[in-house]
């Protein structure tokens, strides 16, 4: 299966290209705009990216097939069916991404997404170098009956929908827009580190699970990017596995099974609350 992701490079690099020269033009000192080497380690965590997934796809691909050959359903390859599997697939997005901040070992693979003090389309690009954490929500759409090559072209058409909305160039859009559809405004407070926009819309293409399930929150302050305490870097690795190297340090800060469990499967916050008396971590 081709990547859809990885054929849309071109369009990357001209869109951000674009944007760039937007800043020279229309520059705005409220915006964060671009900064080279922070850009330069987007880059290079996307190109991480690319590498790793070959890995972790190959994985995937060969558990879709195993739970493929279990069930008795078969997904209509009409066009009806796959704006269900889209959907279907963005809801899945939905819970994964919820579990990716609300569990810490999963937040180790994520959190690099979100180690940006800037919000620009070459953000979009700081993808995680492990991520198979959320793989098992793959498996429900497998059993309905979609098969893997499916999945795999909705999920990156998901994923594409994604790269536009890591902006600070577009302002809020037509009410009803803003109303369904993941946007702008609404990643730009997901991207926030102020404590009223924490763990906030998480929708990759529609808004509206979060307005269903009451984690939305509206652009009203100015966004503040980055984590709650920032990591001092540029260097690829540590971006893609500092959090890791922090629950590993912090595990032996703790006393008893539950507590350590709790360090690496509760919420960060949680975490570094018993470990460091704060909602940040170390």
């Amino acid at each position: 299966m081709v990547d859809l992701t990885t054929l849309a490079i071109p369009a990357y690099i001209v869109l951000m290209a674009v944007e760039v020269a937007s800043y020279r033009f229309l520059p705005d000192e409220a915006e964060a705009g671009y900064k080279v080497r922070d850009t330069a380690t987007s880059l290079a965590m996307g190109l991480g990216s690319i590498a790793a997934n070959l890995g972790w796809n190959a994985l995937t691909l060969g558990t879709l097939l195993f739970f493929a050959r279990l069930t008795p359903l078969h997904a209509s390859a009409a066009w009806w069916s796959w704006i269900l599997l889209f959907v279907l697939d963005d809801l899945r997005y939905y819970w994964a991404h919820r579990a990716d901040h609300r569990v810490r070992i999963l937040w180790a693979s994520h959190v690099n997404h979100h180690s940006s003090r800037h919000f620009n389309l070459s953000t979009a690009l700081r993808q995680p170098w492990t991520g198979i954490g959320t793989m098992p929500l793959s498996i429900p759409l497998v059993l309905l009956g979609y098969k893997p090559a499916m999945i795999f072209t909705v999920q990156a058409a998901n994923l594409l929908y994604q790269f536009w909305i890591h902006t600070e160039r577009i302002g809020k859009l037509w009410r009803p827009v803003e109303l369904v559809m993941n946007t702008p405004s609404h990643h730009r407070v997901h991207h926030a580190s102020n404590p009223q926009y924490l763990d906030k819309n998480y929708g990759g293409v529609f808004i509206v699970w979060d307005r269903l399930f009451r984690s939305f929150e509206p652009e009203v302050e100015p966004v503040v990017y980055g984590l709650t305490r920032n990591i001092e870097t540029y260097n690829p690795l540590r971006v893609a596995f500092h959090e890791y190297a922090a629950i590993a340090r912090d595990l032996p800060a703790v006393h008893g099974w539950r507590a350590r469990l709790g360090v690496a499967l509760r919420s960060p916050g949680w975490a570094y609350r018993t470990v460091y008396g704060t909602t940040s971590g170390s």
